[in-house]
């Protein structure tokens, strides 16, 4: 006797079931027919958008990790270009270089053409006019966003600015004094008279250091950014009086800028002009004390010295406000006095091997 077959009775997916499954099966469908259409397509194609400063080839290996831009060792030589009247010139490639041991520090150099830093990043200046010349160095530019896009707005392109290494962002700073026509110097840390209760910075130049840690830590201020046309020692407020008083500590900063093609403005007053480079110190210190009425008398005299020397150059350390006014206030003015405001440029004077080899017969 044969039992009967037992149906196992078949599933019945309830509505909300069916359309869910409908649902997954449609989305493997079109990521089929997608993947063999991106597959036959390729990967995607970028257009090569142009070369910023922040964005030129490292010279680093494949993968490696990039934390500064950099530029390759050999950079092709190319023009500067010239910037539009008013303004100053935008960092050029052909002006700089990177360290061959250290591909991620980037140096300025003397361009293959024999184009220098020191002019092509100059404020421009009449060479004609023969009026007393009154120049004007602002540091601490850089450390306040603030108070230094006011002082690049607020004052005469004449006036130079010297840029704190210790600047976190110093890129947007650097564009508003290019678009105001202010020429900048680097400011390099140096150990000042009161150290160590004054210190410029874990990156200063000091005097009982070994020679090789402050050629890398000068190397590291000249790295932090470019289109500057010279140096000093001017730094948010102080003057590293102690390490130039070293003549041989000094004069190796001195020679390594020159090779660069930069200046160096001495920030103490009566130093005398560097010896191995183009330069000039400092006449008057013009904020200290930065009190208004005090700022005032220091222009006064600052005009003085002019007259009398038919050239003057005065330093302020910080952009604070009441230096921002009264520089402003003085300087729109000064042309009704028979003085010309100049950027520090126009008062650089060569070095003397130079001036001596170009008076001998």
């Amino acid at each position: 006797m044969r039992l009967p077959l037992r149906r196992t009775p078949r599933a019945r997916w309830s509505p909300p079931v069916r359309g869910l499954a409908g649902f997954w099966a449609v989305v493997a469908v079109v990521l089929l027919v997608g993947g063999s259409v991106l597959q036959w397509l390729g990967p995607p194609r970028h257009e090569p958008a142009a070369a910023t400063i922040a964005q030129l080839p490292q010279a680093t290996k494949p993968h490696a990790p990039t934390p500064k831009p950099a530029l390759p060792a050999s950079v092709a030589a190319q023009a500067v270009p010239a910037a539009p009247p008013g303004t100053i010139a935008p960092p050029a490639t052909a002006l700089l270089e990177a360290v061959p041991d250290d591909p991620l520090t980037v140096l300025p150099r003397i361009a293959p053409d024999g184009m220098s830093p020191m002019r092509a990043y100059a404020a421009a200046f009449d060479p004609h006019d023969h009026r007393p010349r009154i120049a004007l160095l602002l540091a601490g530019i850089g450390l306040s966003t603030v108070d230094s896009e006011d002082a690049a707005s607020q004052l005469p392109g004449a006036v130079s600015f010297a840029v704190s290494p210790y600047a976190a962002h110093p890129e947007a700073v650097l564009q508003a004094a290019r678009a105001h026509g202010h020429e900048y110097l680097l400011s390099i840390p140096m150990e000042p008279q009161g150290f160590p209760l004054d210190e410029e910075g874990p990156q200063a130049l000091l005097t009982g250091a070994p020679a090789e840690q402050n050629a890398r830590r000068l190397d590291w201020a000249l790295s932090r950014f470019a289109g500057y046309a010279g140096a000093t020692g001017a730094l948010d407020g102080l003057r590293g009086e102690r390490f130039a008083a070293v003549s041989a500590l000094l004069g190796g900063v001195e020679r390594d800028l020159a090779a660069r093609g930069l200046f160096y403005i001495d920030p103490r007053p009566g130093a005398g002009a560097p010896t191995q480079v183009a330069g000039r110190d400092v006449d008057l210190v013009i904020d200290q004390p930065a009190v208004g009425h005090e700022i005032e008398a220091k222009l006064a005299q600052l005009e003085r010295i002019a007259h009398d020397r038919g050239a003057a150059l005065g330093l302020a350390g910080m952009p604070t406000p009441v230096v921002i006014d009264r520089l402003a206030a003085w300087a729109h003015t000064l042309d009704a006095r028979g003085f010309v405001l100049a950027p520090v440029s126009a008062l650089v004077r060569p070095p003397p091997s130079i001036v001596s080899s170009q008076a001998a017969p």
